[in-house]
């Protein structure tokens, strides 16, 4: 009996290659730019708005996952967590792989073309700064920042979508949020740190070298203290405050899982971000629909 087991199918390596089965990574886009529409509008943003940004992330961070696959290729031989991805692999041809970026980012843009024309603009300065990313671990000594501007950007978008116009306090939780990617992307590179030495990628876990962890906490700390302020400046109360405290416990819960900075710990830090991201967004929503 012939015990060999079936190459995966075309589709099953598209899934493969847009980690569909990980949707960890699109939710740490979606809850930020979700919490910037909730308060961008007063409240529930209509179906149409939450339609477009929500689609919109699931396909962008799609798309941006062909890109960086492609970009990492030689990269990723030579990291264990990342070495049996389709492209890496060859399992996966750099060419389907790039078509099918371009085809999710094209129906992401179609979402985008039924908002408004400051949105539409801001759409491209964002693929920019997708296409740029990869490429920045190569030359910048913390890219991790880089990928928080890219993971931001549907902040100032859910913003000109719902107002025409980019308000101070939208920037400020741009900002803000930059620095909550600081935290949990350094969180992945120290479960790669060792990888990345080896083959010389520059990542914010090198960069910051022994003072990582508090690096880390540092940033939770920075981002929950912006989005703070700004949404208690915006009139949010007691829900919201529920929120950024629930946040603050996971930041803290965190804490205990990177002190050591065991791989694995690490890498279940990361991937729980998107509940802490989920707390600050809960709370933004509660606090509107009390009024």
């Amino acid at each position: 009996m012939d015990t060999t087991t079936a190459p995966p199918s075309r589709p099953a390596l598209y899934l493969d290659l847009i980690r569909w089965d990980r949707p960890a990574g699109w939710l740490l886009l979606l809850w930020p730019t979700l919490g910037a529409l909730w308060l961008a509008a007063g409240g529930f943003p209509g179906w149409h708005l939450l339609a477009v940004f929500t689609l919109g992330t699931v396909l962008m961070r799609s798309a941006g996952c062909c890109v960086n696959d492609v970009a990492d290729r030689e990269f990723d031989r030579h990291v264990k967590r990342t070495a049996r991805r389709p492209v890496t692999s060859g399992a996966l041809p750099i060419r389907e792989a790039l078509l099918l970026g371009a085809a999710l980012a094209l129906l992401a843009f179609a979402l985008v073309l039924t908002t408004n024309a400051l949105t539409i603009a801001m759409s491209f300065a964002a693929l920019a700064v997708a296409i740029g990313y990869p490429y920045a671990k190569r030359f910048v000594s913390m890219p991790q920042a880089v990928l928080g501007v890219a993971f931001s950007f549907g902040i100032p978008m859910a913003f000109t979508a719902v107002m025409d116009a980019l308000p101070v306090w939208g920037w400020a939780l741009f900002v803000g949020n930059l620095f909550w990617v600081l935290a949990y992307d350094t969180e992945y590179a120290m479960v790669d740190r060792d990888d990345d030495l080896k083959i010389g990628i520059k990542t914010s876990a090198i960069t910051f070298g022994r003072f990582d962890v508090a690096a880390v906490m540092a940033c939770y700390a920075i981002h929950l203290a912006i989005w703070a302020a700004v949404g208690f400046a915006r009139g949010l109360g007691w829900p919201f405050a529920l929120g950024l405290a629930a946040a603050a416990a996971q930041a803290l819960w965190h804490w205990r899982l990177i002190r050591d900075r065991a791989r694995d710990p690490c890498f279940v830090a990361f991937k729980q971000n998107h509940w802490l991201g989920f707390a600050v967004f809960a709370g933004i929503a509660l606090d509107l629909a009390w009024r």
